[in-house]
């Protein structure tokens, strides 16, 4: 039998921990504040902040929001993210991505100090990560790795395959994984032969934004499925995996919705908690 992981679950209990965290974190009643910018009316933008604005007043934490215009210019922008920056009460900065067509995103996302990079997506960031140092990891990667481990599944001589090199999941997810002890093979549009890198895995992890690619011919009997995907279809949301068609073949998967998803905002609200907690005990990552 293939067993689901329970995402949604598992982000409840993480987001329960954070609430609790948060209550009593300092008693001069500073808590963490999230500031979310969002430029722009693209309808799906706007449902995400939403979300992640709700689950920040859930958990206790100061609501923070700046929603700017469509034409917002790149020193609008700019300013907002400094402005932010420099407020004490804001813990955690996250841009709203994808900006208007023409704003730039990497100069943009790049003024948030590494100390409030909550998304983890700074130059900083990222290279924090590749040298093993301090600092906020991105959350979808991060609760992937959450997700193993509530589900006691050992990293360690494990052989991981990532499909897909994309910067916001792809590439920090294998670096996570190599520091867990994994060896990690990520395959991407030009491999070859797809299968036959993602067969052995004892873990896939499918994160390419192509609905349906992976199925039976690619993975080995008990092995896990992670599907980072998301699509919608007419009849309902589904993602990179094609779930049913892995029914008794893989030992443990992620479904669609509730799986990934549910703990990327969960891990929002961890860093968010973490970039408060260092500040607070002058521990903070260097700017």
């Amino acid at each position: 039998m293939t067993t689901t992981i329970d995402g949604a679950r598992i982000a409840r209990e993480i987001r329960a921990g954070v609430a609790e965290r948060v209550a009593r974190l300092t008693p001069d009643g500073r808590v963490p504040g999230l500031a979310t910018i969002l430029v722009g009316d693209d309808a799906a933008s706007a449902v995400y902040v939403a979300v992640k604005r709700r689950a920040v007043r859930e958990a206790g934490m100061r609501d923070v929001h700046r929603h700017l215009p469509e034409e917002a210019t790149h020193g609008t922008v700019a300013a907002a993210i400094d402005e932010l920056a420099a407020d004490p009460d804001v813990s955690g900065i996250l841009l709203q991505l994808p900006l208007p067509a023409h704003l730039d995103a990497a100069p943009l996302i790049d003024r948030i100090p590494v100390a409030k990079d909550v998304d983890g997506l700074t130059t900083a960031s990222a290279g924090r990560l590749a040298r093993n140092e301090r600092g906020l990891r991105p959350c979808t990667p991060s609760g992937v790795i959450e997700l193993l481990d509530a589900e006691g599944i050992e990293l360690k001589g494990a052989c991981a395959t990532v499909v897909g090199w994309g910067e916001l999941v792809g590439r920090p997810l294998a670096q996570l994984l190599l520091r867990r002890g994994a060896t990690v093979t990520v395959a991407h549009e030009f491999t070859a032969d797809l299968a036959a890198v993602t067969r052995p895995a004892d873990v896939v992890v499918a994160a390419t934004g192509v609905r349906g690619l992976i199925g039976p011919e690619h993975i080995k009997p008990g092995a896990t499925v992670v599907d980072v995907g998301i699509h919608r279809t007419p009849d309902g949301l589904t993602g990179d995996v094609r779930a049913a068609e892995l029914d008794g073949i893989a030992g443990r998967i992620t479904p669609v919705p509730g799986g990934v998803g549910p703990m990327t905002i969960a891990m929002l609200l961890v860093n968010t908690l973490r970039a408060a907690e260092w500040a607070a005990g002058r521990e903070a990552v260097p700017a």
